[in-house]
């Protein structure tokens, strides 16, 4: 008895099963086994084109099989126990061939035909195939160079960059070339008879491994490379915002001293006005965090800002709020350079900071720790101290009582005067809390396993966030903050118990001493999560870009960049002749 012989893909030939008395249990698994070591494990599902034959063909096939072997056991039991109930054994008999038709003879893998999936239509269906078609040609050029089969091996290296020039760069079949069925069918021919030729399982299986594992590791090369990348685009500031800070510092200094000087210095300290602490060295950063406060102040002329900045950029914020004042509210610009008390003696971080084994733990790319998982470290702003200042506010501003301490990553977009109405209940710190179910908990930021850490906090505590916080000075002295913050810096001077940043100090710093602001307030996120509701980021009263995808970034979210961008004057002559735009 014998089989017809059915096309296995486009110009493919079948086998013929000869001789008596095979046993179709046997022969079943056979069959499937041999569609499942052809190239027939790289067909989608859903390319009804190349496989509709072969689908209807076997389920037919093994119905038959099934119901044949039915008939046979029948027979016997009727031989043995007489008649039976006709109308039941029909009954069972097509639900046992209905069963069978759904049960998956063999574990053909992710591209099986006879999964579910098959009945559906995939508008990338031909191009996945196509890719497939070459994995394949891949592995039987191997073949047939190892076994000096040169003719195969060409022909199968001209077939694979066929595939390829049609299949190029699409990503649904829409892109495809029109000669795309073609190319299947051609390839498929060959794969075909490459497979007549040079099958064999083991080695096949071999080569699927390889190029698995190869795969994989290029997948942690290029994940690698980009985390290095985005980082590398997180630190580094536009050529147009330096051309901008360049120019405004060259016209500063061309100012008659005289002119440098703001107006309005007696509310520097004035302790009824609402005081803001402002550290930054992007001028463009700075200009929007002071115009959109200042825009959605009820009493703009109360507001005033203190803005510290470093040596470099110095001139420049001061020549852009020279000629852009915040309207009726006041500004002071400092140089971190000028605070003489801000020296390794007194402060443990950044005697940490300037230590050469930190430069190279941290900034050397050839040091073992320079892994995917450091790379958020290596960062200029780690070795600045204008991210580090945040913990010493009542020596920068000793007359005054509160402060509210904004990022420059943000953006106000309500008036935030009654924030210095909040009671903080004998707090220090009024901050909008980050922890969710699991996450942005103490065990996220610091090292649980060091018993300073354990024994002293709770790992389920929950996190806050930098970037819109309320300081009350007063009780900062009489708690003694700064003195906490020394304490815990000074034992972390080997990276035991946090490795870099101001949120794991902070957290330590003023543990038990925060107040949990309402979370409309301070909404996050803006710079890495593309999930933020509409609603809520329009409701918070500061937004916050927090992440690598900074507005002024050309990484930047589409989405959230307008929050920013609509509080820049994008006619400005600066910031038109540095090609600074939307």
């Amino acid at each position: 008895m014998a089989t017809s012989q059915r096309p296995l893909v486009a110009g493919g030939g079948g086998r013929s099963a000869k001789g008596g008395g095979f046993r179709p249990s046997v022969l079943l698994p056979l069959f499937v086994a041999v569609l499942a070591s052809s190239s027939f494990l790289a067909v989608r599902g859903s390319d009804r084109m190349l496989i509709s034959s072969v689908d209807h063909g076997l389920i037919d096939w093994q119905t038959n099989l099934t119901r044949r072997k039915l008939n046979e056991g029948m027979q016997e039991r009727r031989s043995v126990f007489g008649q039976q109930d006709e109308e039941a054994i029909v009954r069972l008999e097509n639900v046992a061939i209905e069963r069978s038709k759904a049960v998956d003879s063999a574990v053909l893998g992710k591209y099986s035909i006879w999964r579910k999936e098959s009945e559906h239509e995939y508008p990338d269906a031909k191009v996945r195939f196509m890719r497939d078609q070459i994995i394949m040609g891949r592995i039987y050029t191997v073949l047939a160079k190892s076994k000096n089969k040169m003719d195969l091996y060409q022909e199968l290296l001209s077939r694979i960059k066929d595939s390829q020039r049609v299949v190029g760069e699409a990503n649904a079949d829409a892109d495809l070339h029109h000669s795309a069925p073609e190319k299947i069918k051609t390839m498929g021919q060959v794969l075909s008879k490459a497979r007549e030729a040079l099958y064999d399982c083991k080695t096949v299986t071999q080569r699927l491994r390889a190029m698995l594992q190869s795969a994989d590791e290029q997948v942690r090369s290029l994940k690698k490379q980009s985390t290095f990348l985005s980082q590398l685009a997180a630190k580094t500031i536009p050529n147009g915002i330096n051309c901008l800070s360049m120019r405004l510092t060259i016209e500063y200094y061309l100012l008659p001293v005289e002119k440098r000087k703001f107006p309005k210095s007696e509310n520097l300290e004035n302790p009824d006005f609402y005081h803001y602490a402002l550290f930054s060295d992007n001028v463009l950063a700075a200009s929007v965090v002071v115009n959109s406060t200042i825009m959605n102040a009820k009493e703009p002329e109360k507001h005033v800002f203190h803005l510290v900045t470093d040596k470099l950029n110095f001139g420049a914020m001061n020549m852009w709020f020279l000629l852009n004042p915040p309207g009726k509210a006041t500004i002071h610009v400092e140089n971190v350079d000028d605070f003489k008390w801000l020296n390794s003696s007194y402060c443990p971080v950044l005697r940490q900071l300037e230590s050469a084994a930190m430069k190279e733990y941290y900034f050397k790319a050839d040091h073992p720790s320079a892994g995917s998982s450091n790379l958020k470290y290596r960062n200029p702003k780690y070795l600045s101290m204008l991210n580090h200042l945040r913990f010493y506010l009542p020596e920068v501003y000793p007359k005054l009582d509160k402060i509210l301490f904004l990022d420059d990553d943000i953006v106000v977009q309500k008036d935030l005067t009654a924030l210095w109405s909040v009671d903080l209940n004998g707090n220090v710190n009024g901050a909008v809390e980050t922890c969710g179910e699991s996450f942005h908990r103490f065990n996220k930021y610091l090292n649980f396993s060091n018993p300073h850490i354990s024994s002293n906090f709770d790992s389920n505590a929950c996190g806050w966030a930098y970037g819109m916080n309320m300081f009350d000075l007063k009780e900062w002295k009489k708690k003694d903050i700064t003195g906490i913050y020394h304490k815990w810096q000074s034992m972390n001077e080997d990276r035991v118990l946090w490795k870099l940043g101001t949120l794991p100090p902070g957290l330590l710093t003023f543990y038990k001493l925060t107040y949990p602001l309402d979370k409309s307030w301070h909404v996050l996120g803006l710079g890495y999560n593309p999930t933020i509701d509409r609603a809520e980021i329009e409701n918070a009263a500061v937004v916050h870009y927090n992440g690598n995808m900074k507005p002024w970034l050309e990484l930047a979210m589409t989405r959230y960049r307008t929050y920013w961008t609509k509080y820049i004057n994008y006619e400005h002559p600066y910031i038109k002749t540095c090609k600074l735009s939307e």
